[in-house]
């Protein structure tokens, strides 16, 4: 067992100004189970994540590789949170739903969504191509400003051939349970190298905000491709940036991206 210090007093998020009102602002943000570095020099970064996803201040923030139980790394780290990491993340407020994708030889993990708007509704649909790769979505309808909206948390394969039939699938998924005339969401860590996926998002309507240079998310220290993306349908995208500085980069290989969007 190791002990982790606590993080120093000068080592915090930069807060991110407020969305004004009628403006949906969501975030993406693949936390890489909350722990950075391999073997001996590993370090647990959830309690920083908690910090993070709070200066977020996002209405639906969406997360990828959030363990709900981890033996071997609950009896490593002293500090290791006593709740599920969904429910840790979630700031005062808001409330926390989460899906297993993946069964592990310690524990498990999957996708959250973290929402300060009331939920209405969740589910869950397995999205695994092989059986290498355990995959899933998390769909979650939230009641914004008295309008349903629904949510699609993903987090697709590491095979191209993999991506492609994943996202026909979630196409299929979207005509079979999202009607047609309310907005969507569908956030996540696409794996997308290249920007492969986004013509045939745009196929069944899903847009994503396009500004004059490109937003890169991964990897964090060094970003030079954006894997991590948020469509919508529905609603009409204003901007997508990401946040800068040490402490993003030192918590997870990805880097959130956040997306605001007019209701």
């Amino acid at each position: 067992m190791t002990t982790v210090l606590p993080p120093a007093t000068d080592f915090a998020p930069t807060e991110l100004p407020s969305p004004p009102g009628g403006i949906l602002r969501v975030a993406t943000y693949n936390i890489h189970k909350g722990v950075q570095g391999l073997g001996p020099a590993r370090r647990l970064e959830i309690h920083n994540l908690g910090l993070a996803v709070e200066q977020l201040d996002a209405d639906i923030v969406c997360l990828q590789e959030v363990r709900r139980t981890n033996r071997r790394e609950a009896a490593y780290f002293e500090r290791w949170p006593q709740v599920a990491q969904a429910q840790y993340l979630a700031p005062e407020g808001y409330e926390a739903v989460y899906h297993t994708n993946a069964y592990t030889r310690h524990g498990e993990h999957g996708n959250a969504l973290l929402t300060r708007w009331p939920v209405l509704a969740s589910q869950h649909e397995d999205m695994s191509d092989h059986r290498f790769e355990q995959r899933g979505l998390l769909h979650v309808q939230v009641r914004v400003q008295g309008r349903v909206v629904h949510a699609i948390v993903v987090h697709l394969g590491l095979v191209p051939g993999s991506r492609i039939r994943q996202v026909a699938q979630l196409q299929r998924y979207i005509r079979r349970e999202v009607p047609d005339d309310v907005p969507l969401i569908v956030a996540g860590d696409f794996n997308d190298w290249g920007n492969q996926l986004a013509q045939m998002l745009v196929g069944f309507g899903l847009l994503e905000f396009s500004g004059a240079s490109p937003v890169f998310t991964y990897p964090s220290r060094l970003p030079v491709a954006q894997l991590d993306h948020v469509y919508a349908r529905g609603l009409v995208p204003l901007s997508l940036t990401v946040p800068r500085g040490r402490i993003w980069w030192r918590m997870s290989d990805h880097l959130p991206l956040i997306a605001e969007f007019r209701l």
